[in-house]
């Protein structure tokens, strides 16, 4: 087993408001963010990486871009928001700090989810 602490973490305050702690392993990423009141995130997308964003607490306005058009939904604590490629930003509207975690990961595109249900070995 390993225990990575925070303190092993790449800590980052960027310029659009989210403070950010990385903890890249050699096969994935995962990130945890901490997004200030009334602040946008820049416009991004990511051509290789599969990004899913889970959010822990608050609340976000997402919007992304489909077929030439901008898309807006909020999303709640307890959502998952899976990005794909598309060009993507999250604003927090409202006036509280929201949490959230990124898992970053490069896909074979192989359904596991068989053995995501079913591998685990009850020791005794």
């Amino acid at each position: 087993m390993k225990i990575i602490k925070k303190t092993e973490a790449i800590h980052a305050e960027k310029s659009d408001g989210v403070s950010v702690d990385y903890y890249l392993r050699d096969e994935y990423e995962i990130h945890y963010d901490e997004q200030a009141p009334g602040t946008t995130q820049t416009w991004h997308h990511h051509e290789k990486i599969f990004e899913t964003f889970f959010l822990i607490e608050g609340e976000l306005t997402a919007e992304w871009k489909e077929n030439g058009k901008v898309k807006k939904e909020i999303v709640k604590k307890g959502d998952l928001v899976e990005t794909e490629n598309t060009p993507h930003t999250f604003s927090n509207h409202t006036n509280q700090i929201v949490k959230y975690i990124i898992f970053k990961q490069i896909l074979s595109g192989e359904n596991k989810r068989e053995i995501l249900k079913t591998d685990k070995v009850i020791d005794e």
